[in-house]
């Protein structure tokens, strides 16, 4: 059974490999175009920007997350609401644009947040990054390639079997894409747990060791 997974697993992989590759640079120059926007900032908005984290710092150092509960679903909804928009769009041919964009988004997000917090704190920020943005986002970066990847295939399927009439069933495939978007939705929803539960005491212990 082991080796019929790892099998199929390995298969999967090989078939999709240039699409992975595809992904990943297309993330990392969205991390590089966010950490470059940071710096064409106005002053007026890092300011702002900068006033707003040393208020949420303050508050957490202070009393935490209060509500656990309501951030839980809030960052769950969040995650949700993005596996169920990613699975649309890659039920459909035009939809195809829009998961390379949303991944490209993704990348600019984490190149902004990092580059920001680098910015404005230095090594500090440096370590905020490593225990506040970097540890879910080792679940929600990989879980959101894999529904990316899956959704593109599933489009470029269409695309051959209603453009090209290329003889395609598609049900099984459009099976195996569904489990393995809500596989990826469990994995998202760990992501969720760990930044409201876990995150916030890893920066707590980087505010207090910084006072």
């Amino acid at each position: 059974m082991r080796s019929r997974v790892g099998q199929t697993i390995q298969s999967y992989m090989r078939e999709h490999q240039s699409l992975y590759w595809f992904t990943i640079v297309l993330f990392t120059m969205g991390i590089i175009f966010g950490a470059v926007l940071v710096n064409s900032l106005p002053l007026s908005q890092k300011q702002e920007l900068y006033g707003f984290l040393q208020y949420f710092f303050n508050s957490l150092s202070t009393s935490g997350i209060p509500e656990t509960s309501a951030h839980f679903q809030q960052a769950f909804g969040h995650y949700a609401k993005t596996v169920a928009i990613m699975w649309v769009l890659g039920l459909s041919i035009i939809g195809l644009p829009m998961l390379l964009l949303m991944l490209f988004l993704k990348g600019v997000v984490v190149g902004f947040t990092v580059g920001f917090l680098v910015s404005q704190l230095q090594w500090k920020g440096v370590t905020f990054a490593m225990l506040g943005v970097l540890p879910q986002n080792l679940l929600v970066v990989p879980a959101l390639f894999i529904i990316g990847v899956s959704g593109i295939s599933f489009s470029l399927r269409l695309i051959q079997t209603r453009l090209m009439s290329k003889r395609d069933v598609i049900a099984p495939h459009f099976m195996g894409y569904t489990v393995l978007v809500i596989s990826m939705l469990g994995v998202l929803t760990l992501a969720a747990l760990f930044e409201t539960f876990v995150s916030p005491k890893l920066m707590q212990l980087v505010l207090q060791l910084a006072n």
